[in-house]
């Protein structure tokens, strides 16, 4: 009696498919991915005063649009569902202005601002918390195969327009300034900006503390203004020069 049980119960294991994913999915959809969108949300609160309430965020925010958009399309992408993740992302670009590639990871709480022309390429990673304004590039440089997209660390601030390219490691709590350009690799809690980027300051904080543009340093202005300096004391040289042979012509005439 009971080796029939065992056999009736075998068989019974064995026409029902067993799928290894099946705990992770419900729980990627049930829980981890509600989360994550709870944090994008919440993030919004905390870093945008403009935000007032709940739902104007929910209906007016282009960038956490996008945001929910992209975990959609990067679980279907995950699950190797063709077509439509690449279709849920150009809905995602042509009603948000944010072109996002399905296949980019991108961590909790991640705020875009404004977010017109922002893009992320497909095999970009962004950390969590990080900050990213409008108009900014996270792309390659070339068309090879595998990792050639940015991965950028937590806490990191990408300033509007600035474009990072290429397989680079961009450590956690790194800010980028407005315009500049990053084609190498960042160390974590430093401060980039120029074109192409120049690393100005390296600050061991544990605190997030925001990128400010009207502090920031202008490397080109700096560069030209210590050239202007030193052509100005090469020119004071050459005239005093030209006064001592004169003296000196005038010496000798006279004896």
């Amino acid at each position: 009696m009971q080796q029939t049980l065992n056999r009736t119960q075998n068989s019974k294991a064995a026409k029902t498919p067993i799928c290894a994913n099946s705990e992770p999915e419900t729980s990627v959809i049930s829980g981890v991915f509600f989360e994550t969108i709870r944090s994008d949300f919440q993030i919004i609160f905390e870093r945008d005063p403009a935000a007032r309430n709940w739902l104007e965020v929910l209906f007016c925010y282009p960038g956490f649009h996008a945001l929910c958009l992209h975990r959609l399309a990067h679980w279907l992408y995950r699950h190797r569902i063709g077509f439509f993740p690449r279709f849920v992302s150009h809905l995602g670009r042509f009603l948000t202005g944010i072109e996002i590639h399905p296949g980019a990871k991108i961590g909790k709480g991640v705020f875009i601002d404004h977010g017109i022309g922002v893009v992320i390429g497909e095999t970009a990673i962004v950390g969590d918390y990080t900050l990213i304004y409008q108009g900014v590039t996270l792309g390659g440089t070339g068309k090879e195969s595998g990792k050639r997209h940015p991965t950028l660390g937590k806490n990191v601030v990408v300033g509007a327009g600035a474009k990072v390219l290429g397989n680079l490691q961009i450590g956690d709590r790194v800010r980028i300034g407005a315009g500049s350009v990053v084609l190498r690799n960042v160390p974590s809690d430093s401060t980039v900006v120029g074109i192409p980027g120049r690393i100005i300051s390296r600050k061991q904080q544990q605190s997030l503390c925001l990128l400010e543009h009207g502090k920031l340093p202008d490397v080109e202005a700096e560069v030209i203004r210590s050239l202007l300096t030193r052509i100005e004391e090469l020119e004071v040289q050459l005239q005093t020069l030209k006064t001592h042979v004169k003296e000196k012509q005038l010496l000798t005439k006279e004896h």
